[in-house]
């Protein structure tokens, strides 16, 4: 019997009514089914009362109070069967559209018996008098549902024909393999194949009835619509439709693969309009992970959904599934066994692995958006945002600055309103760069270290050509999108949007501040990377260390500062052993990940003579950090000493920048050392803790200290 809930849903629009007419009339056809055998069981039994409880007289008022004798036996029955088959016939010729049952039939290819059996086990779920007559038919009123035996006795004439309709009832018969119907099972029980009682899944009732309603356990996993188009998926599909338009026909399967999900959603819903189909989504990442739904159900019952609705499947996350995920392979013959086009689609490129196929795959690539789209998608989700904005957005800049995909801006649009509501405000400018910079953050726990770009450029020390070579790379960040695609360089000169860039000097020389300068100014994330840590003496370990770095790195902006490039660069060695090899293959992939990556990359190095000059030629930018003269260090002592921090007698930083060649680095730890020895004394810096701090940098740094060096 239907639920009220799925009564309530039923669309009365989509349900026409020639469904209901035709659906009446292949029920009242079947009954004549029921009525012969009711015959043939009160000729055999007369005046016994069935299942004890539904008389002779129950029956036929259950079968509208007309008198089965009366319809007589043998070909009279048969008689009655064609002329009921002759009105459904009738019925479906004249309905406006195909009915819905009559669709279901033509999409499984059921035969005549698997049809009459299919609509025996509907029955009592349109009409409970049908579960009084299944009481009666099988002589236990408890029993509601048909068993395999009585389908056998309704639907089979002869011995032989009973045989032959058994193999109906396998799990590889069409019936149950396409879950049109299933068994009903209680806990601890199974009886065999005769006894098993079936039933019709809700879920295609519904569907019978004009609603669509997945199985429950996939009810936040299966999505059914009928798209229609707006501007966003016309914008998001836009670089991709010309190339894909009509390439799907003729398919069976499709792969997409690439990090932007809405595109790959926008496209599928597109090629289902141009199809002039539903589309029907199956999100693997909702799919219940334990319990008695495996992958294997799920995905039959999608594909079932998918062949009774007509509609184009979308399979999301199918890239989560591998070689050794159970039912893998009977997975992707169900795919390849589908009637109509399905798309599977994932971050990563699909390929069948250990499974025997004759068709062939249609391969997607979905590309991050382009400047000029990602200007366009920026423009799209502004101005459909329904909170003011400060002024002009200048979506150019963000479409250059960050290189999202559209639901990563989608998303930074979103988080950019809720901090200007929280601050009761209008939208800034800047509050869309720090959601950018926040959305496109990447995985990196354990490989690298996130540093809050904390400088600026007044705390940088360095010649004014240094300073130049700075600003130029800032400048190519914001103007990449122009100069790359709009102004065509990218693809004539064959160049990497990417920005590789060498730190050369020695430590303490202001290579990180310069790096932590850049990403502030450019408003995106930092992510420093001990190379010493990342390179293994185990072969390939390193590239794949590289490799995992990258790869979350793509999706993002964020600025990529490679420390102690030394430990994996150096002059290239002559290849005398398989280690040799093995050390310039990793130089070489690191760099050919540096040119690939849409972003800026920085190496980092003390000893420049040691790095190679093939390598060097591969860098767009040099920067050499020289060792601050003393004009420099006085300027480094004075912008490093904090003006809240408290001082005691006079504090002469003319004479420690000119008595100690220090860098950067080392005039920090002094300071930072000084504050914590003023501290434990219980009063302000002095000369004396400032001189005492710079006595234990320099022992640090092994070098020899006077005590004339000490005094003042």
């Amino acid at each position: 019997m239907l639920s009220q809930p799925l009564l309530d849903n039923v669309d009365a629009h989509s349900f026409a009514e020639s469904d209901l007419a035709f659906l009446l009339a292949e029920l009242d056809r079947v009954e004549g089914f029921f009525r012969r055998r009711v015959a043939q069981l009160q000729a055999v039994r007369p005046g016994a009362s069935g299942g004890l409880i539904v008389t002779d007289e129950d029956v036929s008022l259950l079968l509208d109070a007309r008198s089965v004798a009366d319809a007589g036996q043998g070909d009279s029955f048969d008689t009655l069967l064609a002329q009921k088959r002759t009105a459904s016939t009738a019925l479906l010729l004249e309905a406006p559209a195909e009915p819905r049952l009559a669709a279901l039939y033509r999409s499984f290819e059921l035969s005549e018996f698997e049809r009459d059996a299919f609509l025996i086990c509907l029955a009592p779920m349109i009409e409970l008098r049908f579960e009084r007559l299944f009481g009666y038919l099988q002589d236990d009123i408890t029993v509601r549902r048909p068993t395999v035996s009585t389908l056998l006795d309704l639907l089979a004439d002869t011995e032989e024909a009973r045989f032959q309709a058994l193999s109906s009832f396998f799990e590889q018969g069409k019936l149950f393999a396409q879950r049109l119907l299933s068994r009903v099972t209680e806990p601890g029980m199974r009886p065999g194949l005769l006894n098993q009682q079936l039933m019709v899944d809700e879920s295609i009732l519904a569907w019978l009835l004009g609603a669509y309603q997945p199985d429950p356990r996939l009810e936040t996993a299966l999505r059914y619509t009928n798209p229609r188009l707006d501007e966003k998926d016309h914008l998001l599909t836009s670089e991709i439709w010309p190339t894909l338009a009509d390439a799907i026909n003729g398919q069976s399967v499709a792969s997409f693969h690439g990090s932007d999900w809405q595109v790959q959603l926008s496209t599928a819903r597109r090629l289902a309009v141009n199809a002039e189909m539903p589309l029907l989504v199956l999100d693997l990442a909702e799919t219940p992970s334990n319990g008695d739904l495996a992958l294997l159900e799920a995905l039959r019952l999608a594909l079932r959904d998918a062949r009774m609705t007509e509609a184009l499947l979308l399979i999301q996350h199918w890239d989560t599934l591998t070689a050794q995920t159970p039912g893998y392979e009977q997975a992707v013959h169900l795919l390849f066994a589908h009637p109509a086009p399905v798309i599977v689609s994932g971050e990563k490129e699909w390929y069948v692995h250990g499974v025997a196929r004759s068709d062939a795959i249609l391969r997607i690539s979905f590309a991050r958006p382009s400047y000029s789209q990602r200007i366009a998608i920026w423009s799209h989700f502004v101005d459909a945002c329904d909170h003011e904005f400060d002024g002009g957005v200048d979506v150019k800049a963000l479409a250059s600055q960050f290189t999202l995909d559209s639901t990563q801006i989608a998303d930074a649009v979103s988080s950019a309103r809720d901090v200007a509501i929280q601050r009761g405000d209008t939208i800034h400018q800047r509050d869309l760069v720090n959601a950018a910079r926040i959305h496109s953050s990447p995985n990196l726990a354990g490989l690298a270290r996130k540093i809050e770009p904390r400088y600026e450029w007044t705390d940088i020390v360095l010649p004014e050509d240094q300073r130049a070579m700075l600003r130029e790379m800032i400048q190519t960040v914001r103007g990449r999108g122009v100069v790359m695609e709009s102004w065509g360089v990218g693809a004539k000169l064959k160049t990497s949007s990417g920005v590789t860039v060498l730190f050369a000097g020695p430590p303490g020389t202001g290579k990180t501040m310069s790096a932590e300068v850049i990403a502030g100014e450019l408003g995106l994330d930092l992510y420093k990377i001990d190379l010493s840590v990342v390179v293994s003496k185990y072969i390939g370990e390193t590239e794949k260390n590289l490799g995992k770095i990258f790869d979350e790195a793509q999706s993002s902006s964020a600025v990529l500062f490679f420390d102690e490039a030394d430990s994996i660069f150096g002059k290239r060695s002559e290849v005398k052993d398989s280690h040799d090899r093995y050390a310039n293959m990793e130089i070489s992939y690191l760099l050919q990940r540096m040119e690939l990556y849409d972003g800026i990359t920085i190496l980092a190095t003390n000893l420049r003579a040691n790095m190679d000059e093939a390598f060097t030629r591969r860098m767009q930018f040099i920067v050499d950090f020289p060792f601050p003269d003393v004009e420099e260090r006085l300027h480094i002592w004075r912008t490093l000493f904090p003006a809240e921090l408290p001082k005691t007698g006079e504090i002469d930083l003319t004479l420690l920048a000119t008595r100690f060649k220090l860098a950067g680095g080392n005039i920090r730890n002094i300071i930072a050392g000084a504050a914590f020895l003023a501290a434990a004394d219980g009063g302000a810096v002095s000369m004396e803790h400032l001189l005492h701090s710079t006595r234990r940098e320099l022992q640090k740094m092994g070098r020899l200290i006077s005590d004339v060096d000490l005094s003042f």
